[in-house]
């Protein structure tokens, strides 16, 4: 038996050992709540067993330390971890003393590192704590997790694996939550996807010279984005430096990143707490990839305040080019994600279809847009399949920010339209009733490495289309056109000594023109035959941008013969008549 087939046994022979121990809790909890327990207790069994062989010395040095203001670091050196425990108790001697297990359960948990204190606390455990000792629980649960079958050290299970029995618990929880599971985890067939989008162009480049690479995400959830890209980072360079940095604003998916990265052995210190918009933990950061699932169609009227005060700071904050309405937030986080990419990185983030056209030339929308285009940092936008997610079944797409382009992609944006570019699920999860298979995805990120303007790629009745456009092809003028006042004889109504028409602003139209096209000659064939006295204001002109995606896959489908159609009608209505003949016959009868 191969490692890799091994691992795998172990991931969900120990992930459902643990999965189960859930069933000593349905008289108290919905299985949504399974996790509020579950999860910290694997996370502090873990940290039990990994802390064992070293127990002893971490007793030592603390007894020798205990009476100095900063001791973290002889500790952590004692344990061999980022993390120690300095309590007198373990499993084993908290099921040996059944009558006490509430009180010195609270000792042993007190007795962990801040950085485990914290998680716990973020979990809100020492109300699950209290709530299984009134139960009459908590004996049970830590005596099963104390059995040989849950013993979970790393001379057994590796951080790798563990990470993964971490990762598997969570979506099984998530998945419990139905349609609420979106709301802190993304399937890792989309992740895969974004990462490699992401890393396509830089393959080679990183094999050669080695990876030596930061990741950001900005809305980390449970942090599974990060992960996915430090494995995916790893597998091209075994010896990898990958330091992963993750923001989160829910204080019980932010518990679960920074325990989830504590488990694989990463720097928890980089997991911050905290509103992005409003409360930036990595200010003056910089890196070089964001991998990003931001709400979207969410209101930001909370942070309102403290973004406009940002914004107001023009390029001394993040917020200066732009504002998007306040029903829905999701395009500042494009403007957080630009402003902490490094001058060669690189960020795939996730939208709804509102940021694709949403705003007026001159809206905040269409300035966050301008900007990416202008600075020619908008390399490919990918239109995923409806009900991919868990908690929406709306289209999605993955948009690709490079802050340095290759020479090929330079003054262009690829669009790709991937929407068939999925295979059913047996069963449905909440919204998500398809998946993005490795078959899929390879077409996908083939179709993006090739940049091929008008390309079909199928495979298996699937198709995924890719188009090439220039970005000026993406902008337009608004041009405000002012027809003049009319007195009661039908004359021009002007003003000034160069007797200006004076605008009749119940007339003002506006038009939007092309980049492409010259907006006087635009006037002189659209406008002018039509309204000889009408002129353009071009003090009023504004530059706006839009990507109108279904516009440019669109397919025409050839109307039905109307001979086809008014036979079809006639058999309707012949049908009809035979069934009121057959119902008055029945009648009389």
């Amino acid at each position: 038996m191969d490692i890799n087939q091994q691992s795998t046994i172990n991931i969900q022979e120990k992930s459902n050992l643990i999965w189960n121990i859930a069933d000593l809790l349905r008289d108290y909890y919905k299985p949504h709540e399974y996790g509020k327990v579950i999860l910290p207790m694997t996370v502090i069994k873990r940290f039990n067993d990994t802390l064992a062989p070293t127990r002893q010395k971490v007793w030592d040095t603390y007894e020798k330390v205990k009476h100095l203001q900063v001791k973290d670091g002889f500790l952590t050196t004692a344990s061999g971890y980022q993390f120690y425990n300095t309590s007198p108790y373990d499993f084993q001697k908290l099921v040996d003393d059944p009558d006490n297990i509430e009180q010195n359960f609270n000792a042993f948990i007190n007795g962990f590192s801040d950085n485990v204190i914290d998680i716990l606390k973020n979990f809100e455990f020492s109300n699950e704590i209290t709530k299984l000792a009134n139960g009459g629980m908590l004996y049970l649960v830590i005596e099963e997790f104390n059995k040989k079958e849950a013993y979970m050290g790393p001379d057994v299970i590796s951080t790798v694996d563990m990470g993964y029995i971490f990762e598997e618990l969570v979506r099984r929880f998530s998945e419990s939550y139905d349609e609420d599971a979106g709301e802190h985890f993304t399937s890792r067939d989309i992740i895969y996807l974004m990462t490699d989008l992401l890393l396509a162009e830089d393959k080679e480049m990183l094999i050669n010279e080695g990876v030596a690479k930061t990741v950001y995400d900005m809305t980390m959830g449970t942090s599974q984005m990060l992960t996915c890209m430090s494995e995916r980072l790893h597998q091209l360079d075994k010896e990898a430096n990958v330091l992963l940095f993750g923001q989160e604003l829910n204080p019980e998916t932010y518990a679960i990143a920074k325990a989830d990265m504590l488990i694989r052995g990463g720097n928890s210190n980089n997991m911050k707490k905290g509103n992005t918009l409003t409360n930036d933990q990595f200010k003056g950061f910089t890196f070089d990839y964001i991998i990003s699932n931001p709400p979207f169609g969410r209101a930001w009227k909370v942070e309102q305040k403290k973004v406009k005060d940002e914004h107001n700071l023009g390029d001394n904050g993040r917020f200066g080019v732009g504002l998007p309405k306040v029903s829905d937030g999701q395009m500042l986080f494009d403007l957080n994600g630009i402003s902490k990419l490094k001058d060669t990185g690189k960020m795939a983030i996730i939208h709804n279809g509102s940021s694709l056209f949403t705003g007026a030339a001159g809206s905040g929308e269409s300035e966050i847009r301008r900007y990416m285009i202008e600075n020619d940092w908008l390399d490919c936008i990918v239109q995923l399949s409806t009900d991919v997610f868990y908690n929406t079944g709306i289209t999605t797409y993955i948009w690709i920010i490079s802050k340095d382009k290759p020479i090929h992609r330079q003054g262009k944006i690829q669009l790709i339209d991937a929407s068939k570019m999925v295979e059913s699920r047996r069963k449905n999860i909440g919204n998500k009733r398809y998946d993005i298979t490795e078959e899929c995805r390879n077409i996908i990120v083939k179709a993006y490495g090739e940049f091929k303007n008008n390309a079909v790629y199928e495979d298996n009745g699937k198709t995924c289309e890719s188009k090439i456009f220039n970005n000026e092809d993406l902008g337009f003028n608004r041009i405000t056109i002012e027809s003049p006042q009319y007195d009661s004889e039908g004359n021009i109504i002007t003003k000034g000594k160069k007797k200006s028409p004076i605008a009749d602003a119940s007339k003002r139209d506006y038009e939007n023109v092309p980049l492409t096209q010259d907006i006087d000659d635009y006037f002189e064939c659209e406008i002018k035959p039509y309204n000889k006295d009408a002129w353009i204001d071009k003090s009023k002109t504004k530059v706006g941008y839009e990507i109108p995606f279904t516009r440019y896959f669109y397919k025409y489908e050839e109307l039905e013969d109307s001979t086809v159609i008014a036979a079809r009608l006639k058999g309707r209505e012949q049908d009809i008549m035979n069934a009121m003949l057959k119902l008055f016959m029945d009648g009389e009868s």
